[in-house]
């Protein structure tokens, strides 16, 4: 592609996007913290999602010193149902780090930004080039999905090996005088014009420069490689009342919704029912005996490689102390309280029920 169609490239896209760009809090702003945490949140969660928890995110830490001085059991609580929690946890961790080696100032360079927990190539280059101007091209979904059918690209988008690709790809295009604008755009064409499903081709503004328009193959991009089917894991879980009490448990803060509270349980075995399997698992979990009381509800939940059908029976407590790995692993709360924990979504599908059986 020659200088002269990628600055017409450019043009065209800037001009698209003054006019139609969305009015989104983080566009008003030229603080890179905010505009950090926006682009963390954005990066698993849609644009609609993200609105309200960002808002109440900056209330409740709106500075990277409020972040970082703060207990990661507040900070999970405020990001309760956005899910991909490891990016909560990696952002908390980074703001410790801004604090302690960067004397509470966000990096503008490649080199110290990156070193921070949670900061990949993408959340890097988004945030370098908008929040200080430096030339780093992005490459998310949208922009993987505009350049596989712009330039009719045939690497699967899916696909680790395909990322250097677009990358070059990308930083071809890329104005390095507006990065942070280039980026932008182009991000924005993805979300609103050359969607996945239905483009509006007919009012892109790069629609002559498109290939896969040109040859009417843009049903075939971008290409993808098909994933296979998710497993589904059948679980049983223990609301377990001692008195006025219930046990609640902290999953280990690495892993899987790591630092969330839930209820004890876990996976029922190959002809075993799931009420016996509840009795078990908290057996083996926490050392404690119970026995189921009632059924309280079935829970079906999606994780990205996963599903979960979820049984949760009422149980009570018999005998034995609770053991796990630490003194904060475990408690045992009153129903009224629970809103004060961040549980994981499968949770707040029952914890309603639980709530109103209770009042």
């Amino acid at each position: 592609m020659t200088a002269k169609k990628i600055r017409q490239i450019q043009s065209e896209l800037f001009l698209w996007y003054k006019k139609n760009k969305r009015s989104l809090p983080w566009r008003e702003t030229d603080d890179p913290y905010c505009i950090w945490v926006s682009e963390v949140m954005l990066q698993q969660t849609q644009v609609n999602t993200v609105l309200p928890y960002y808002r109440t995110f900056l209330f409740h830490f709106p500075n990277v010193q409020s972040l970082a001085q703060s207990d990661i059991n507040e900070v999970l609580k405020v990001w309760e149902g956005m899910g991909y929690y490891a990016r909560a946890r990696n952002l908390h961790r980074a703001a410790k780090t801004v604090l302690e080696k960067h004397q509470g100032r966000i990096p503008g360079n490649w080199h110290d930004f990156k070193s921070l927990s949670g900061v990949g190539d993408y959340i890097a280059s988004a945030v370098l080039s908008i929040a200080f101007h430096k030339p780093h091209a992005v490459v998310d979904g949208n922009v993987k999905r505009v350049l596989a059918r712009m330039l009719q690209i045939n690497a699967p988008v899916n696909k680790s090996a395909s990322y250097k690709i677009f990358k070059e790809a990308s930083e071809k295009l890329l104005d390095p005088k507006q990065p942070g604008m280039f980026n932008q755009a182009l991000m924005e064409l993805g979300a609103l014009i050359c969607k996945p499903k239905n483009p509006n081709c007919g009012i892109c503004p790069l629609l002559s420069y498109c290939r896969t328009y040109r040859f009417q193959t843009i049903d075939n991009y971008p290409q993808r490689i098909k994933s296979p089917p998710r497993p589904e894991y059948h679980i049983a879980v223990g609301v377990v009342f001692k008195n006025t009490h219930v046990l609640i448990t902290r999953r280990k803060l690495d892993g899987l919704l790591g630092g969330l509270w839930e209820f004890p349980g876990g996976k029922v075995r190959k002809g075993e029912s799931a009420e016996t399997a509840c009795v078990r698992e908290i057996q083996e979990e926490v050392n404690i005996s119970v026995e189921v009381s009632s059924f309280l509800m079935r829970v079906k939940h999606a994780y990205t490689h996963f599903k979960i059908r979820v049984d949760v029976f009422c149980c009570k407590y018999l005998a034995g102390n609770v053991q796990l790995n630490g003194p904060i692993d475990h408690l045992w709360i009153k129903l009224q309280d629970i809103d004060q924990y961040p549980f994981p979504k499968a949770n707040h599908k029952f914890i309603p029920l639980l709530k109103k059986m209770n009042s």
